[in-house]
């Protein structure tokens, strides 16, 4: 992590976190953060037992942050060897060094006011006042919940009914972390949401209806006294539909359309030493470059869909005969490569091998045979990527050069 432009932080008690919302790498954490850290890295933090936010991808919040929307996460720490929950407020900062940053800042832990002592074990819902109105015929679903009775719903609106599928008895009979997927860790967010001022972005999560079916929920929680009775109130929004598009969308950044392959932008997502998913640095790799003999003759005597089938068909050849740890990319065009982690270049030529002997023997009623050739390398160590591609590039240009329907090592 480099700390340049960052000293000035580590005077401060409170703990900071700058992370860059691109890539969402680590750049600075100053003392504070760190002892608070340990060994755990950024994504346990903002994705462990008893965290909650609001994005999944840093990058989502950046449009928010600069109309100075209030922005929390809650991540999972680790205190006196208990998973616990530490609140963090989000805000937008530009450095020289390195452009646009996102700061995390450590929100120091204030006594959770009126949920310590509650007479809700004898609340009675009310059918007359402004809060009967506002929560008895609101058409959002709506909660109220006692974090001082192991966090029980004491009330739940004709809305909630429906959307969790319990009569009013049965849902007034469960706690807040037997419908969350977060189980009983979702005690101490709960803890840390009653401590917040309110106003902030609401925050996600996963909750479980009366049919077992789980659905995304956006919530937005804050603590209330109805009729003297501290309570927290918990409005739900269904983001279930929401979340399929982003991840309709996410996958569809990540795939190619036609082959439904990983595409380009995940190798090099998987091959950046600065990605959260990159492949370890001491990882010995190997890489193949399978390019389709005579592919543009196929589209001009065939047609441009028998050219697609002839491309489908050969991804789906090289999905089935690679290993499961395996990735298989479309290149682009005719050409594809495949990342073959933990094997040597012998291993490698062998794989390459039985990959051109099998398409070679692929079938497709209205065209012709056809055939690929291959060229391989591994990856040394220190090698940049673009270094190793060059070299694979060169054995595939051989391969080609000397007859096609080959395999040649770098």
């Amino acid at each position: 992590m480099s700390s340049t432009g960052f000293a000035a932080l580590d005077m401060l008690k409170t703990p900071i976190w700058v992370v860059s919302p691109v890539t969402e790498d680590l750049l600075f954490a100053n003392t504070a953060a760190k002892k608070i850290m340990q060994d755990a890295t950024l994504d346990s933090l903002r994705k462990g037992v008893c965290s909650a936010h609001a994005q999944a991808t840093l990058a989502m919040y950046v449009p928010d942050l600069k109309t100075q929307q209030e922005i929390i996460e809650i991540w999972s720490v680790l205190v006196n060897h208990q998973q616990t929950s530490l609140s963090c407020r989000l805000s937008l900062a530009v450095f020289d060094t390195c452009g646009e940053v996102i700061i995390f800042e450590g929100i120091a832990r204030q006594p959770v006011q009126g949920l310590k002592a509650t007479s809700s074990g004898t609340y009675q819902r009310k059918k007359q006042g402004f809060y009967a109105r506002f929560f008895q015929t609101n058409s959002a679903p709506m909660l109220l919940i006692d974090p001082a009775r192991d966090g029980l719903l004491v009330d739940a609106n004709l809305a909630a009914i429906n959307f969790y599928g319990y009569t009013h008895e049965e849902m007034c009979s469960k706690h807040t972390w037997e419908i969350n997927t977060l189980g009983r860790n979702v005690l101490p967010v709960m803890t840390e949401i009653a401590r917040l001022p309110g106003g902030h972005k609401p925050l996600n999560f996963i909750h479980r209806l009366a049919d077992g079916t789980t659905r995304h929920v956006q919530t937005y929680a804050g603590p209330i006294e109805i009729y003297g009775d501290k309570l927290m109130l918990c409005i739900i929004h269904d983001i279930t539909e929401q979340k399929r598009l982003e991840q309709e969308l996410e996958h569809a950044a990540l795939r190619d359309s036609l082959t439904g392959l990983l595409n380009r932008r995940q190798f090099y997502h998987l091959t950046d030493h600065t990605s959260p998913n990159h492949l370890p640095a001491q990882q010995e790799f190997s890489l193949l470059l399978v390019d389709t003999d005579h592919f543009k003759r196929i589209n001009d005597m065939f047609g441009h869909q028998k050219g697609d089938e002839v491309l489908i068909a050969l991804s789906r050849t090289l999905e089935i005969c690679c290993r499961k740890d395996d990735y298989v990319f479309r290149w682009g065009g005719e050409e594809f490569v495949l990342l073959l982690p933990r094997t040597s270049l012998d291993a490698a030529m062998q794989i390459a091998e039985t990959l051109r002997v099998t398409i070679a023997r692929i079938a497709i009623p209205g065209l012709p045979r056809f055939t690929v050739s291959i060229g391989v390398a591994r990856h040394n160590p220190d090698e940049s990527i673009d270094d190793l591609f060059k070299r694979v590039d060169d054995a595939l240009y051989r391969a080609k050069n000397d007859g096609r329907n080959k395999v040649l090592a770098a």
